[in-house]
């Protein structure tokens, strides 16, 4: 169950460097913190593309009539709702990256002293940075996907004011 304050976590830390903390794990906490940022601004960088993303997908919907790319509604029902629905996976690929964005490194370390906290803290680090960049990874392929659906649709749209 997640704890609702960092206090925990903090008083761990706390209690793994009450000597002077090693040189090697110094080394190793700056290393996975330095990938946990990477991550992060990898994340934050794919979610504007998104927004991004997701302002493009909306034009066909929002434009002014007569457009090279506006849709009539009543007209063009079909092309509007898969145009809408090519917004869905930009939608999901944004809730993955917000949720890599905000995970935490959560761990229990009642009982546990020196070198077996020191273990336990990385391991809940190294999980987190494993479920970013699996998220990451899957908001990736939705990304593609969405933003292929919006090419074909506006392709669509395209031939068949062109035809």
């Amino acid at each position: 169950m997640p704890r609702s304050s960092f206090r925990h976590n903090l008083r761990a830390f706390q209690d793994i460097r009450g000597e002077p903390p090693a040189p090697g794990f110094v080394a190793d906490l700056e290393f996975l913190e330095n990938r946990d940022l990477d991550l992060s601004v990898r994340s934050g960088a794919l979610l504007g593309f998104n927004a991004l993303l997701l302002t493009i997908g909306t034009h066909p919907v929002s434009a002014s009539p007569g457009a090279p790319l506006s849709l009539d509604a009543a007209g063009q029902p079909v092309l509007t709702l898969v145009s809408i629905a090519a917004l869905a996976p930009l939608a999901i690929s944004s809730w993955m990256l917000l949720q890599a964005m905000l995970l935490g490194e959560e761990f229990e370390s009642e009982g546990l002293e020196g070198d077996a906290l020191r273990h336990r803290l990385f391991a809940a680090f190294v999980h987190s940075i494993d479920a970013q960049a699996r998220r990451l990874t899957l908001a990736i392929r939705w990304t593609i996907a969405g933003a292929g659906l919006t090419i074909a649709v506006w392709a669509a749209i395209l031939a068949g004011k062109m035809l």
